[in-house]
């Protein structure tokens, strides 16, 4: 009898030999192409599908090397990262290689070609792509595979492996700079003792060891470190654009090149020290972006630790443990008490309170019964019930907030979209300049025309224009974290002079998000005020609910609540001293106002309490200041209480929205920016995640959620909101000194171009030249780091 084929479950070939290791056992395989999927489910992380799967995968009848994209065509694979919109799939793509805007609009040029595909939009920064396609017309790998080709490596957006790979690329680009400066700085040492030779006879045997020692040193950063500008620039050639990193490449590789003849003759000049430091300096840059990229991914993943790893499967013999990942859709999951949801359904049985705040932001626990809606990563804060699942994977309303922050943050501008545009004219003209010069020198002095243009190479090298703004950038960022301002995107200082409107969540960003009791009011003249609320503290602390903390500082040791009952959705029953009372609402409690909570027993009411989310300290004055500068301020809250725009009242803001949705929040943001305003929110909660995105400027609470906080450009470090006020101060400095830079690097240029052109700058000239002008960019940007 012949064995199955693992994957596919079709008969083995005899004298074939094929198996992959699936969760610790050799199981055989059919064909190399079964083999290769199996092996790229598992190395994936994917280890569930063959744990759970229904039915058995088809055969691959592909390359051994495609068989890896084959793997993300299995329906049970794409459940846990494709989202189904009518006849259209949807999926987050995580792309390996991108460099710069020209790198986007090449993958977008190319796949917009191919039918089938609906959209797809690359973001540079976070390396990501929104991909909706038809699959009746195109497969997801076959889409995956036409990116390949073309340079780049796409794969579904996965978060153990895009942290791994994030890690992988910051430690191979920290090693490129920690070479290119290492041996940037014995080059220059060397170089010191050429260019002093120049003035003092320096003896031939010694200048040619300087230089022999000098290429040496220089050419392990030229071969490995400065490889990333060589791969972008030809990306953008080979798209038929050009970016900075085409002039930088020619700069390095002619400098380099010349050097190097120059050592091996003997004649003419060296700019080892020059290529090692222009190097060093760019790459610093690179690995700040990407370190940044790095933590964005970091905090993004963390919203995957609301879902729990475990789901309780109701069937027709009992309550079955499950890994969460394989509930199916219509399976019936049951949750207890203090339990977080695994997936989105609608209760079936049963009724309870819900944390929502990771959706909402709000703290104050929803009612619950037969036929409401519950998602996945709440929290059960009342009674067991069960519920059936509606939707699971990529389908669940966090995922499709995760989806909602990303095409929000692909439609943001982006600086290095900008800089790429400057560069769609500036690099093009440099080159023509530089081509024209050698065409000159070529007939008037051959000799000297590869070392003049060198020259014009060097001395408009963007060095100087590179740096204006980001080094500016990077000392306006420091100053901003001296005020407690955490800046994660160059945006933040270019825009925040600009703003025009300033949007606040209310819990937790224009409050403190804990509760505490306000106000007491008794209702009957023969009780004792201090003995009622130790009372209704007795009573509280048998519940979780968020309520419940505000009454927690009265508790004493000689009142206790014993024979303890939760009404869901209305309050707490029990006994103290023998006597039954009752807490919660005004329904509840013989109460009249429901703004307020009520202890009653037998003869009635007894007292009110005002439990409310106290306003931050300094968020009035922060408000009043904000307006005096001519800022519309405005509170979108999700709490669906009314009594909540008492808190925009009390703040005097320009117009305040309750009871908002995530979509609604991020609708609003977009109608204002429409009408050509320029607006921050101020967020932090997960349901923030989303309008944070879209906004001009996104400013997230230190406290507030790792999902706010990824898609946030700006983060207050304390809990006060003052110090937005001197970031503003800090942005608008800023933006004068990155004007000041440009100025100065455009009069060097100016300057150096004409005498670069006319050979009367020698390309050593024209290197200390270049790095000349970058110092005093610098020196004038370290100027934002003083009071």
């Amino acid at each position: 009898m012949s064995q199955s084929c693992f994957h596919c479950a079709e008969p083995i070939p005899a004298n074939t030999h094929f198996s992959s290791d699936i969760n610790g056992t050799d199981e055989a395989m059919c064909c190399p192409g079964c083999a290769a999927v199996a092996d790229a489910i598992m190395a994936a992380g994917l280890t569930d599908y063959y744990r759970y799967r229904t039915d058995a995968g088809q055969r691959q009848n592909v390359p051994a090397e495609l068989a890896t994209l084959a793997a993300y065509d299995l329906a049970e694979v794409q459940q846990e990262f494709v989202a189904q919109n009518g006849n259209f799939s949807e999926v987050l793509l995580s792309l390996d290689g991108i460099s710069c805007a020209a790198c986007a609009w090449l993958i977008e040029k190319h796949l917009h070609r191919i039918d089938g595909i609906s959209r797809i939009d690359v973001n540079t920064t976070t390396q990501r792509a929104v991909l909706v396609w038809d699959n009746n017309l195109i497969s997801l790998s076959q889409v995956l595979t036409e990116v390949a080709t073309i340079g780049y490596r796409a794969a579904p957006f996965q978060l153990d492996q895009q942290e791994q790979e994030n890690a992988k690329q910051s430690q191979t680009l920290l090693l490129r700079v920690g070479l290119a400066g290492l041996a940037a700085m014995q080059v220059m040492m060397l170089a010191v003792a050429l260019y002093t030779g120049y003035f003092y006879d320096l003896e031939v045997e010694y200048r040619n060891y300087f230089r022999w020692v000098s290429l040496v040193f220089a050419t392990p950063v030229v071969l490995y470190s400065a490889q990333p500008f060589y791969f972008s620039a030809l990306r953008a050639l080979f798209s038929l654009k050009v970016n900075m990193d085409v002039p930088v490449s020619l700069a390095i590789v002619l400098a380099y090149g010349a050097s190097v003849a120059a050592t091996v003759s003997g004649r003419g000049e060296v700019y080892f020290e020059s290529v090692a430091m222009f190097t060093f300096f760019l790459l610093l840059g690179r690995l700040a972006e990407q370190r940044a990229r790095r933590k964005a991914s970091e905090h993004a993943s963390n919203r995957q630790k609301l879902i729990p790893v475990t789901a309780s499967i109701v069937t027709a013999d009992g309550v079955m443990q499950v890994v969460a990942k394989s509930v199916q859709v219509s399976n019936t999951v049951r949750i207890l008490p203090g339990e977080s949801l695994p997936a989105d359904g609608v209760i079936s049985s049963g009724s309870t309170e819900i944390n929502e705040a990771m959706l909402t932001g709000e703290e104050r626990p929803v009612a619950k019964s037969i036929g409401d809606t519950v998602f996945a990563g709440t929290v059960n804060l009342g009674q067991p019930f069960d519920y059936q699942v509606t939707a699971i994977g990529a389908e669940l309303r966090i995922n499709t907030l995760v989806r909602l922050q990303e095409q929000a943050a692909i439609d943001k501008p982006a600086i290095a979209q900008r800089a790429d545009e400057i560069a769609a004219y500036f690099v093009p003209a440099l080159l023509v300049i530089a081509a024209l010069t050698y065409g000159y020198w070529h007939f008037v002095k051959p000799a000297d025309a590869f070392w003049i243009t060198l020259s014009v190479l060097v001395a408009t090298c963007p060095c100087a224009l590179a740096l204006a703004t980001p080094a500016a950038l990077t000392c306006g960022t420091n100053r901003m974290m001296k005020h407690g301002l955490l800046v994660r995107s160059a945006r933040v200082l270019e825009t925040l002079p600009k703003l025009t409107t300033l949007l606040f969540d209310k819990t937790g960003t224009l409050t403190y998000g804990k509760f505490s009791l306000q106000h007491t009011e008794l209702l009957q003249s023969d009780v004792d005020q201090q003995r009622i609320v130790a009372i209704a503290a007795a009573l509280e602390s048998h519940s979780s609910h968020p309520y419940a903390s505000a009454f927690a500082p009265f508790q004493t040791a000689s009142v206790v609540a014993n024979t303890n009952r939760n009404v869901i959705g209305q309050g707490l029953i029990g006994v103290v001293d023998g006597v039954e009372y009752r807490i919660g609402r005004a329904s509840f409690a013989d109460g009249t106002d429901d703004n307020y909570i009520y202890l009653a027993n037998n003869s009635g009411a007894l007292a009110r309490f005002l439990v409310s989310d106290s306003i931050r300290n300094d968020a009035a004055s922060t408000i009043t200041e904000l307006r005096l500068r001519k800022l519309n301020c405005q509170m979108l809250s999700g709490d669906p209480n009314p009594s909540s725009l008492t808190v925009a009242n009390e703040l005097n803001l320009d117009s305040a929205k309750h009871n908002c949705s995530p979509e609604q929040k991020l609708d609003y943001l977009k109608r204002c920016r429409q009408q050509g305003q320029t607006v921050a929110m101020f967020g932090d909660g997960i349901n923030d995640g989303p309008v944070l995105a879209g906004a001009d400027v996104s400013v997230a609470m230190g406290h507030g959620t790792d999902l706010a906080k990824c898609h946030a450009d700006l983060i207050l470090l304390g809990d006060k909101l003052q110090p937005i006020i001197d970031g503003i101060k800090v942005a608008k400095r800023t933006n004068r000194v990155i004007k000041q830079n440009l100025l100065l690097s455009l009069c060097y240029n100016s300057l150096i171009v004409p005498l670069a052109v006319s050979g009367l700058v020698a390309p050593y000239v024209a290197a200390a030249g270049m790095s000349l002008s970058s110092l005093v960019v610098l020196a004038n940007s370290l100027r934002l780091l003083k009071d």
